[in-house]
């Protein structure tokens, strides 16, 4: 590649090509065995002297940062050097972020290399994916004469791929709504901020459930909303806790995140009779509706909606593979162009032979196909940790009922005689992953938990996984009754929880 050069201020012409090289090659811009630009090539770029140039290899050379080769050129010294500095961006001490953002929270699923025993929450199992098909159909949209015709595209994504969506979510979902309807997005987290770019002006209540989706709340707080926690028992949102000035309700009825139960239909009846009240927006996320395990589901919000106050979001992180980045909205007719304006202005349309393969996926049935065969797989890994929850866990663990989803929650039961934040702390160390129900509330948990999830962990794994948890919360137990018989306070850890969306 060509390297830039800098010749200004005063100096030996030679020394300041030298000096910039070697800063270079020590902190990694050039690495070992790359190649240089001809003497000849470089001066005419800098419009220095041939001589110039040639002085300051030919000092790096005789030191040994750069090797000459007859007929090839000059390159870096194939053996690394040992580096001396690192390549920074400036400190900034005068310039500081929001206070929002100074101490933003790094969740445990962007730490660096994989647990022993994976338990981490919303992260399917990449082996189901039947990857050489995908290859293929994205190959077949990088073809000459696609690429020679392909421009940005417009904001609502790949037409083919809109029509599609349209047709599956119809179908599996019974949601209502055309081509023109749907907004591709990259995953949920895009449709969400999209959603609270057009709706959330500063100081706007929005109404999040508790527990639940931890950077759904940090990113309607990021667009300066007053972000309420509103209780979720065992069917789902209590409306009856909602204030009455939100005007942005966050919901995951299909499969609550992260307790797992579904919103019971009388929930969803008052909640859209409390929005068309109100002239709240509804955010559906039908978050892991497509692997169910047992009965029907409910149906979506966004089909009960006759007043268009539901505005339904989907992803196919869990169904594809979350880097693929590819989600969808679909909006009242009312919002679609402010929605597909701000889209314009984040990343105009997305990557569109990624959205055309989607739709080839989608159409040629084989979406519904890899579905059907993953959640077979997952339901087995469920019911295998039930069994094991219920078997070897009572008198820690008291499961959530669930019947979809990658994960499932367990609550601590009431004479444990454990701290959770503490089994996770012994649980990561012996190389368990999994998570603390803690990390899903915003406020004071009103109950301790675990979140288990088990889409990336194989079924021959889960056991042995839970059996050395086990011993994770026999030696929390004997320390936590240290603890107590020394009158400490236990101890706490927060970290907000993963959504991959």
């Amino acid at each position: 590649m060509d390297f830039h050069v800098s010749l200004t201020g005063r100096g030996d012409l030679s020394a300041r090509i030298y000096r910039q090289l070697l800063d270079a090659v020590l902190d990694g811009r050039l690495r070992p065995g790359e190649r240089l630009a001809p003497t000849r090539e470089l001066a005419r770029r800098l419009d220095v002297s041939r001589n110039t140039v040639a002085v300051a290899y030919e000092r790096l050379t005789a030191e040994g940062v750069l090797v000459g080769r007859v007929g090839a050129g000059t390159f870096v010294c194939a053996e690394p050097l040992t580096r001396t500095r690192a390549r920074n961006a400036p400190a900034g001490g005068g310039v500081r972020p929001r206070r929002l953002w100074r101490s933003p929270a790094v969740s445990p699923d962007e730490s660096e290399g994989e647990p022993v025993y994976d338990f981490r929450v919303g992260l399917p199992d990449a082996e189901l994916f039947p990857l050489e098909t995908w290859r293929r159909l994205v190959a077949r949209e990088l073809r000459p004469a696609l690429v020679r015709s392909a421009g940005y595209g417009v904001p609502s994504g790949h037409a083919g791929l809109r029509a599609a969506i349209a047709r599956h979510v119809g179908v599996s979902r019974s949601v209502r709504a055309s081509a023109d309807d749907v907004l591709v997005t990259q995953g949920a987290q895009q449709a969400l901020d999209l959603i609270g770019r057009v709706m959330i002006e500063p100081g706007s209540r929005v109404a999040v459930e508790e527990p639940g989706y931890p950077r759904a709340r940090l990113l309607f707080q990021s667009l300066g909303a007053r972000v309420v926690g509103v209780p979720v028992d065992g069917e789902g949102l209590d409306v009856a806790a909602l204030p009455d000035s939100a005007r942005l309700v966050y919901v995951t009825p299909s499969h609550q995140f992260p307790l797992g139960t579904p919103m019971s239909l009388g929930r969803r009846t008052a909640l859209l009779e409390w929005a068309g009240r109100r002239g709240a927006v509804v955010i559906e996320d039908d978050y892991d509706s497509e692997f169910r395990f047992e009965d029907r589901p409910l149906e979506p919000l966004q089909s009960l909606d006759r007043s268009g106050h539901v505005i339904y979001v989907g992803s196919f992180s869990k169904t594809m593979l979350p880097m693929l980045r590819l989600g969808f909205l679909i909006a009242p007719a009312s919002l679609q162009p402010a929605l597909r304006a701000a889209k314009r202005l984040t990343d105009w349309s997305g990557e569109l032979p990624t959205q055309a393969a989607l739709a080839g996926f989608i159409d040629d049935g084989l979406l519904g196909r890899h579905v059907r065969k993953a959640t077979r797989e997952y339901a087995a890994r469920h019911e295998r940790i039930l069994t094991i929850l219920r078997r070897d866990f009572r008198a820690w663990l008291e499961p959530v009922p669930s019947a979809a989803g990658l994960h499932l929650c367990a609550y601590l039961t009431p004479d444990a005689g454990v701290d959770t934040a503490r089994v996770t702390a012994y649980a990561r160390e012996a190389g368990i992953e999994l998570q603390d129900l803690a990390a899903y509330y915003g406020e004071a948990p009103a109950r301790a938990g675990l979140v288990l999830g088990y889409g990336s962990i194989p079924l021959e794994r889960i056991e042995p996984g839970l059996r050395r948890l086990a011993e994770n919360f026999r030696e929390a137990g004997k320390s936590h009754a240290r603890s107590s018989r020394a009158g400490e306070s236990p101890w706490h850890v927060r970290q907000d929880g993963p959504h991959p969306a």
